[in-house]
Protein backbone atom coordinates (compact mmCIF):
# COMPACT_ATOMS: atom_id res chain seq x y z
CA UNK A 1 0.00 0.00 0.00
CA UNK A 2 1.50 3.18 -1.21
CA UNK A 3 1.65 6.35 1.16
CA UNK A 4 1.07 10.14 -0.32
CA UNK A 5 3.62 12.36 0.71
CA UNK A 6 2.23 15.26 1.74
CA UNK A 7 3.90 19.08 2.13
CA UNK A 8 4.69 21.54 4.80
CA UNK A 9 2.85 24.66 4.86
CA UNK A 10 6.15 25.94 4.96
CA UNK A 11 6.93 24.33 1.81
CA UNK A 12 3.89 24.81 0.02
CA UNK A 13 4.78 28.82 0.85
CA UNK A 14 8.38 27.91 -0.39
CA UNK A 15 6.68 26.48 -3.56
CA UNK A 16 4.20 29.14 -4.95
CA UNK A 17 6.90 32.28 -3.88
CA UNK A 18 9.24 30.60 -6.60
CA UNK A 19 6.36 30.13 -8.90
CA UNK A 20 5.20 33.92 -8.51
CA UNK A 21 8.80 34.97 -8.58
CA UNK A 22 9.45 32.97 -12.22
CA UNK A 23 5.95 34.36 -13.65
CA UNK A 24 6.87 37.70 -12.85
CA UNK A 25 10.19 37.84 -13.88
CA UNK A 26 8.88 36.33 -17.59
CA UNK A 27 6.02 39.55 -17.65
CA UNK A 28 8.75 41.96 -17.03
CA UNK A 29 11.09 40.13 -19.63
CA UNK A 30 7.84 40.48 -22.43
CA UNK A 31 6.92 44.33 -20.85
CA UNK A 32 10.66 45.15 -21.50
CA UNK A 33 10.67 43.71 -24.90
CA UNK A 34 7.21 45.38 -25.86
CA UNK A 35 8.99 49.18 -24.59
CA UNK A 36 12.14 48.31 -26.83
CA UNK A 37 9.58 47.46 -29.79
CA UNK A 38 7.24 50.43 -29.83
CA UNK A 39 10.87 52.88 -29.47
CA UNK A 40 11.03 54.13 -32.65
CA UNK A 41 14.54 55.97 -34.34
CA UNK A 42 14.87 58.67 -37.25
CA UNK A 43 14.45 56.22 -40.16
CA UNK A 44 11.18 54.96 -38.88
CA UNK A 45 9.44 58.54 -37.61
CA UNK A 46 9.28 62.03 -39.19
CA UNK A 47 8.60 63.29 -35.33
CA UNK A 48 11.73 61.40 -34.42
CA UNK A 49 14.03 62.78 -37.36
CA UNK A 50 13.30 66.00 -36.66
CA UNK A 51 13.60 65.76 -32.85
CA UNK A 52 17.60 63.90 -34.06
CA UNK A 53 18.49 66.50 -36.71
CA UNK A 54 17.70 69.59 -34.13
CA UNK A 55 19.57 67.49 -31.19
CA UNK A 56 22.58 67.00 -33.83
CA UNK A 57 22.64 70.90 -34.84
CA UNK A 58 22.37 71.63 -31.38
CA UNK A 59 25.50 69.49 -30.50
CA UNK A 60 27.36 70.51 -33.17
CA UNK A 61 26.91 73.79 -32.26
CA UNK A 62 28.60 73.22 -28.46
CA UNK A 63 31.46 71.59 -30.10
CA UNK A 64 32.39 73.99 -32.56
CA UNK A 65 32.16 77.04 -29.59
CA UNK A 66 33.84 74.70 -27.16
CA UNK A 67 36.64 74.25 -29.99
CA UNK A 68 36.78 77.95 -30.70
CA UNK A 69 35.60 79.67 -27.71
CA UNK A 70 35.38 83.86 -27.14
CA UNK A 71 33.83 85.85 -24.29
CA UNK A 72 30.75 84.77 -25.04
CA UNK A 73 30.78 81.03 -25.80
CA UNK A 74 29.89 79.81 -21.70
CA UNK A 75 26.77 82.04 -21.70
CA UNK A 76 26.16 80.43 -25.58
CA UNK A 77 26.42 76.73 -24.44
CA UNK A 78 24.94 77.13 -21.41
CA UNK A 79 21.78 78.05 -23.10
CA UNK A 80 21.97 74.96 -26.14
CA UNK A 81 22.63 72.64 -23.25
CA UNK A 82 19.30 73.83 -21.89
CA UNK A 83 17.84 73.30 -25.21
CA UNK A 84 19.56 70.12 -25.59
CA UNK A 85 17.58 68.80 -22.39
CA UNK A 86 14.56 69.78 -23.77
CA UNK A 87 14.57 67.87 -27.08
CA UNK A 88 15.44 65.00 -24.97
CA UNK A 89 12.83 65.12 -23.26
CA UNK A 90 10.59 65.59 -26.28
CA UNK A 91 12.26 62.46 -28.06
CA UNK A 92 11.14 60.32 -24.96
CA UNK A 93 7.56 61.82 -24.93
CA UNK A 94 7.45 61.17 -28.39
CA UNK A 95 8.03 57.74 -28.00
CA UNK A 96 11.95 58.67 -30.15
CA UNK A 97 14.85 56.94 -29.09
CA UNK A 98 16.55 59.52 -26.70
CA UNK A 99 19.76 60.74 -27.38
CA UNK A 100 19.58 59.79 -30.99
CA UNK A 101 21.12 63.08 -32.97
CA UNK A 102 21.96 63.54 -36.51
CA UNK A 103 25.09 66.02 -37.07
CA UNK A 104 25.02 68.12 -39.76
CA UNK A 105 26.55 66.30 -42.94
CA UNK A 106 24.94 62.83 -42.06
CA UNK A 107 26.27 61.22 -39.64
CA UNK A 108 23.85 59.79 -36.80
CA UNK A 109 24.79 59.36 -33.12
CA UNK A 110 23.92 58.26 -30.39
CA UNK A 111 20.67 56.04 -29.06
CA UNK A 112 21.37 53.04 -31.19
CA UNK A 113 20.56 54.44 -34.58
CA UNK A 114 22.22 52.78 -37.48
CA UNK A 115 23.85 55.53 -39.50
CA UNK A 116 23.71 55.76 -43.09
CA UNK A 117 21.20 57.30 -45.38
CA UNK A 118 20.02 59.93 -43.44
CA UNK A 119 21.45 63.41 -43.67
CA UNK A 120 20.82 66.78 -41.85
CA UNK A 121 21.60 70.56 -41.66
CA UNK A 122 20.41 71.17 -45.56
CA UNK A 123 21.06 67.92 -47.13
CA UNK A 124 18.28 65.94 -45.37
CA UNK A 125 17.05 63.15 -47.59
CA UNK A 126 13.93 60.97 -46.86
CA UNK A 127 14.41 58.30 -44.68
CA UNK A 128 11.31 56.33 -46.46
CA UNK A 129 13.36 56.18 -49.82
CA UNK A 130 11.48 58.88 -51.40
CA UNK A 131 13.05 61.74 -52.99
CA UNK A 132 12.45 65.26 -52.45
CA UNK A 133 10.17 67.52 -54.64
CA UNK A 134 12.59 70.09 -56.24
CA UNK A 135 12.45 73.77 -54.27
CA UNK A 136 9.75 75.58 -55.76
CA UNK A 137 8.74 79.37 -55.54
CA UNK A 138 8.08 80.53 -52.45
CA UNK A 139 4.04 80.97 -51.92
CA UNK A 140 2.90 83.22 -50.38
CA UNK A 141 1.37 82.28 -46.95
CA UNK A 142 -2.75 82.54 -46.34
CA UNK A 143 -3.57 86.25 -45.47
CA UNK A 144 -3.52 86.72 -41.52
CA UNK A 145 -1.05 83.88 -41.16
CA UNK A 146 1.15 84.85 -38.27
CA UNK A 147 3.95 86.12 -39.03
CA UNK A 148 3.76 86.04 -42.96
CA UNK A 149 5.51 88.83 -45.02
CA UNK A 150 2.62 89.19 -47.35
CA UNK A 151 3.90 89.08 -50.90
CA UNK A 152 7.25 90.05 -49.96
CA UNK A 153 9.36 87.49 -52.15
CA UNK A 154 13.69 87.96 -52.22
CA UNK A 155 16.58 85.62 -52.82
CA UNK A 156 16.16 82.03 -53.07
CA UNK A 157 18.92 80.39 -50.57
CA UNK A 158 19.89 77.56 -49.03
CA UNK A 159 18.05 74.84 -51.73
CA UNK A 160 17.06 71.95 -50.66
CA UNK A 161 17.40 72.30 -47.37
CA UNK A 162 14.83 70.66 -45.00
CA UNK A 163 13.93 73.32 -42.03
CA UNK A 164 13.75 72.09 -37.95
CA UNK A 165 13.76 74.06 -35.00
CA UNK A 166 16.66 74.74 -32.61
CA UNK A 167 14.45 74.33 -29.37
CA UNK A 168 14.87 77.92 -28.03
CA UNK A 169 12.24 80.39 -26.44
CA UNK A 170 11.29 83.77 -27.00
CA UNK A 171 9.80 85.99 -30.14
CA UNK A 172 9.88 84.02 -33.59
CA UNK A 173 13.51 84.34 -34.34
CA UNK A 174 15.69 82.27 -36.06
CA UNK A 175 19.92 81.58 -35.81
CA UNK A 176 21.80 80.68 -38.52
CA UNK A 177 25.63 79.18 -39.55
CA UNK A 178 25.23 81.47 -42.97
CA UNK A 179 23.98 85.10 -42.46
CA UNK A 180 24.63 87.22 -39.68
CA UNK A 181 22.43 88.49 -37.21
CA UNK A 182 19.61 91.52 -38.29
CA UNK A 183 19.15 88.91 -41.54
CA UNK A 184 15.68 88.88 -42.38
CA UNK A 185 14.66 85.19 -43.78
CA UNK A 186 11.40 84.03 -45.32
CA UNK A 187 10.75 80.34 -44.51
CA UNK A 188 7.76 78.74 -46.55
CA UNK A 189 6.41 75.08 -45.82
CA UNK A 190 5.42 73.88 -49.08
CA UNK A 191 3.45 71.40 -47.96
CA UNK A 192 0.46 73.73 -45.76
CA UNK A 193 1.51 76.94 -47.77
CA UNK A 194 2.19 79.03 -44.39
CA UNK A 195 4.94 81.40 -44.20
CA UNK A 196 6.95 83.01 -41.92
CA UNK A 197 9.63 85.67 -41.79
CA UNK A 198 11.91 85.84 -38.93
CA UNK A 199 15.23 87.80 -37.88
CA UNK A 200 18.84 86.38 -37.43
CA UNK A 201 19.33 86.61 -34.00
CA UNK A 202 22.12 84.28 -33.38
CA UNK A 203 24.79 81.38 -34.70
CA UNK A 204 24.22 77.45 -34.95
CA UNK A 205 25.05 74.74 -36.83
CA UNK A 206 22.40 75.11 -39.93
CA UNK A 207 21.12 77.23 -43.12
CA UNK A 208 18.34 78.26 -40.71
CA UNK A 209 16.75 76.91 -37.69
CA UNK A 210 13.61 78.58 -36.18
CA UNK A 211 13.09 78.84 -32.31
CA UNK A 212 9.72 77.58 -31.05
CA UNK A 213 7.46 80.37 -31.93
CA UNK A 214 8.79 80.56 -35.60
CA UNK A 215 8.36 77.19 -36.19
CA UNK A 216 4.72 76.79 -34.69
CA UNK A 217 4.11 79.52 -37.20
CA UNK A 218 4.76 77.33 -40.14
CA UNK A 219 5.06 73.59 -38.77
CA UNK A 220 2.56 70.95 -39.58
CA UNK A 221 0.43 69.26 -36.37
CA UNK A 222 2.44 66.49 -35.18
CA UNK A 223 6.27 67.41 -36.93
CA UNK A 224 9.44 68.68 -36.44
CA UNK A 225 10.93 68.85 -39.65
CA UNK A 226 9.95 70.71 -42.94
CA UNK A 227 11.56 68.57 -45.53
CA UNK A 228 9.94 70.87 -48.53
CA UNK A 229 11.12 74.47 -47.46
CA UNK A 230 12.12 77.84 -49.82
CA UNK A 231 14.25 79.99 -48.19
CA UNK A 232 14.50 83.34 -49.24
CA UNK A 233 16.61 86.21 -47.67
CA UNK A 234 14.26 89.19 -47.44
CA UNK A 235 16.26 92.08 -46.08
Amino acid sequence: MSRRRTLSPKKKLALLLSAVAVAGGGAFALAATSNAADVQNASDSTVCLGLATALGNNESFIAAQKAEPDAQSAARIANREAVVAEIKRKQEASGCQVGESIQPGGSAQGGGTQGGGTQAGGSAQDPQGSQAASPAPATTAPAGNAGNAGDATGQQVCKGSTVTLSGEGGAPAASSDQFPSGTKLKVTNLDNNKSTTVTVTSVSGSCVLLNNAAFEQVREPGKFLIRRAVIEKVG
